[in-house]
This record gives structure tokens, sequence and C-alpha cells, in this order.
């Protein structure tokens, strides 16, 4: 997998860099230029459909990077497709007490005040394939600009770690077996230049129809607000 990832990365940033730069004493314009870019975004993330008694407690965040390559569609160029590779890591802070143990999955709302507990977090690591629809205001000599890039995200989770330290006791464990693996989020960014507000909604539950508590099914989806940053 690792392997794989490498060359699909070298790939998009060969044809990153291939692209013709200006010298030392000419300005080159090149008429048939793509905003190919890096990304980089931070996000708070929430937790929505959440079962009875179940809240988010503390800083839960994301972290969200990769390369988009822009495939423009009209004679300005400011009109464009683009699909990428990225990663994301996502974090919850909980009181839902998540625990593998004989083939079997246990989940329980924890309360404070019954059985103490320090941590209960759940991580995910997502590898995604963004495909958007860009408008810009850019040009061929503009660099700095206003933008509107929304699409969906198809991902999957390749690892899932669950943490928790309490009267339970303490463990870590590794790649929740009801997590839906598949990912599909809508997202849209938007602003000026470097900087951009990000929105994204999951179109899939976190978890399988097998997760419940107390009898209900945890149909858990999430919401991001943060900061997207486009680089070249």
């Amino acid at each position: 997998m690792k392997t794989l990832l490498f060359y699909i990365f070298l790939f998009l940033f060969g044809s990153l860099f291939s692209q013709e730069t200006p010298s030392d004493n000419e300005e080159v314009i090149n008429p048939k230029y793509r905003e190919d870019q890096f990304y980089v975004g931070v996000t708070y993330n929430f937790l929505e459909n959440k079962p009875s008694g179940m809240s988010q407690q503390g800083l839960s965040g994301g972290l969200h990077l990769g390369f988009i390559r822009d495939f423009p569609i009209n004679e300005n160029r400011n009109v464009a497709f683009g699909i990428g590779l990225g990663y994301s890591n996502n974090s919850y802070n909980h009181n839902l007490y998540i625990k593998e143990e004989d083939n079997s999955v246990t989940y329980q709302i924890l309360d404070n005040s019954v059985v103490g507990y320090q941590k209960s977090k759940l991580n995910i690591h997502v590898l995604e394939v963004p495909v958007q629809f860009r408008w810009r205001t850019s040009t061929a000599k503009t660099y700095k600009f206003w933008r509107v890039y929304t699409g969906v995200k198809f991902g999957y989770v390749f690892n899932s770690i669950v943490k928790y330290k309490g009267g339970l006791g303490d463990f870590k464990q590794k790649n929740t077996p009801h997590l839906n693996r598949i990912k599909t989020t809508a997202d849209i960014s938007f602003g000026w230049n470097t900087w951009n507000f990000h929105i994204a909604y999951g179109l899939n539950k976190l978890f399988s129809n097998e997760a419940k508590v107390n009898g209900e099914a945890i149909d858990i989806t999430e919401i991001k607000f943060g900061l997207m940053f486009y680089m070249f």
C-alpha cells in the first residue's frame, strides 16, 4: 500500500513540476495554465445524530492534506474540475465506551459520576480521493483570487484507534470492526487566495448497522468546520 501511494503521489507531483517556468530575464505566461495545488486543512469535528446520552467532550479536530490536479473546461480557464489524492486524520473525544473483546464489541454511554474516566477517544485515518467542481477569478497572470471549490471526497478508512483511560481499565485498540470503511463526504471551500473557509458533511454513517448502544442504533454522522489552505 505504501509503495502504491508513493507512485501515485510521484505521478501527481511530477505533473505539477513539469509545467514551464519563467527564466530570470523574461516572464512566461502559459495560456494553458492550471491551478494544480497542494492543500492543507484543519477542522473542528462535530458528531450529529448521536444516541441518547452521548456527548462530545474536549477538542475533536481534523487534519487534511493532499494534492489536486486541475482540469479547466472553459476558454478563460477559471472553471474546472479537479481530482486528487489525500489523507485525513480525524479525532473524536466523547463519552461512548467502545471495547472489542472475545469477537464482540461492547458499547456503553459513560457517566463520569458513576464510573470516572479521563479519556475516551476515537481516531480515524482515511485515504481520500477528492473530486471537485472549481470556480475562481484567476487568470494566467493573477495568482491571488476568489474561489469556490465544491465536490465530494471518496474515502477508505485504513486504520482506526480507540483509546480509553478510566475506571473500566486502560486500553488502546486498533481497527474497530463496526466502523464503516467506506466514507463519502460532501464539502465546499470558499475564500481569497490561500485562506479559505471549509465545510464538510458526511453522507454516510460513521458506524455500521451492527453498532448499537442500549438497543439504539449508533447512527452518527460527521460535520466539519475549519480552514483550507491551497498552495502551489
